[in-house]
């Protein structure tokens, strides 16, 4: 994954998998912070891609058109201005491009955003995830990868959490849809036999983020000399992500289509698989940190102290997450591995380059 001239942090993430066949892949979200980060992932390794996304001003427009200048002019790119929500030019772009597989990323974003616009998720995240099934059912598309989210856990307070815990306890709407987005390629895999796999990602943070997320909002006020908004008076602990684990856990599974599990028992049913192509990974950090911990090292890497306002815990969050990655590791021999120390090392060379 090559990052933009510009860009301090930039690496070459060696091609994964680098025997497996070159195929055409769908990759909505492709101006995200993940999906764009995946995008040139694949284009790297030889890929040839189709990237959809509607561009919508949930937040900075021009961060998303600086993500997609990194790849927009490759030779094995295609671009896709369109909405997920928008049943005819899904059916269009499949029966135009007919993608072999789909890494569905887009959706919209923001767990809190959802009490004041909850419509806008519905519309998104699952009426736009049923486009993104029936084209793949119409149109043979042999895998099905989407992301999910740790947040589907919910009241859950089991550590670390497993795929083969029941979450039937969503907090909010945005996880709800989340939930919905796995029951329904769990039907859509035992109806039709193509196979789904859904990845939760545990709280995803590096280089050309979204502006909405904590590290974000935390260098910006840092650097302008503003206090911070910490809440649940700083006791959160989480799966910090690096972006490059993330990137690195999709495509891996990517080439790894899911299958039937001849072990699975119906009256003891594992959340996690099915006795149709059908799989759930958790992609995270198996390493916990403090949130104070993740402020002390964005502190450090700035040089420069916050000033906290400590704040209780909002509706709809929890207090802790951990991320059991062993079905990853499993599948993929592959475990997140960035500390937060390198990690956000990273994003502030990054942040500082890219805002000058």
């Amino acid at each position: 994954m090559q990052a933009s001239p510009s860009d301090p942090t930039a690496q070459t993430v060696s091609a994964t998998n680098s025997t497996a066949p070159r195929t055409s892949v769908l990759v909505t979200g492709a101006a995200g912070f993940i999906g764009s980060h995946v995008v040139l992932h694949l284009l790297e390794r030889g890929d040839t891609v189709i990237g959809l996304d509607c561009m919508n001003d949930y937040y900075d427009v021009e961060l998303k058109k600086a993500r997609l200048a990194r790849f927009a002019n490759h030779p094995n790119y295609t671009h896709v201005h369109a909405d997920l929500a928008d049943r005819d030019a899904m059916e269009s772009l499949f029966s135009t491009h007919r993608p072999k597989k789909v890494v569905n990323l887009a959706a919209q974003a923001g767990v809190r955003y959802a009490a004041q616009n909850p419509h806008v998720y519905v519309s998104s995240n699952v009426t736009g995830f049923l486009h993104i099934l029936e084209g793949c059912r119409n149109h043979g598309v042999e895998h099905l990868v989407y992301a999910s989210t740790s947040s589907v856990y919910g009241a859950n307070t089991t550590m670390p959490f497993s795929e083969h815990h029941h979450c039937e306890h969503p907090l909010t709407l945005y996880s709800a849809t989340k939930k919905a987005n796995e029951m329904m390629a769990h039907g859509y895999a035992h109806l039709y036999g193509f196979p789904c796999t859904g990845l939760r990602f545990f709280t995803v943070y590096g280089p050309w983020g979204r502006p909405d997320m904590a590290l974000f909002l935390f260098t910006k006020a840092i650097l302008a000399g503003e206090p911070i908004r910490v809440f649940n008076h700083g006791h959160h602990k989480r799966s910090f992500t690096y972006i490059d684990d993330i990137v690195e856990g999709v495509v891996r599974i990517l080439d790894r289509p899911a299958h039937p599990n001849p072990e699975w028992q119906s009256d003891n049913p594992d959340p996690a698989t099915g006795n149709a192509p059908y799989r759930i990974y958790n992609i995270g950090s198996p390493d916990t940190v403090p949130l104070l911990r993740y402020i002390e090292v964005l502190e450090e890497k700035l040089g420069k102290k916050a000033t906290m306002e400590l704040l209780p815990l909002q509706p709809g969050d929890v207090p802790d997450t951990e991320a059991d990655v062993g079905e990853l590791a499993n599948a993929t021999e592959f475990t997140p591995k960035v500390s937060v120390e390198d990690g956000v090392g990273r994003f502030v060379d990054w942040y500082k380059s890219y805002y000058k």
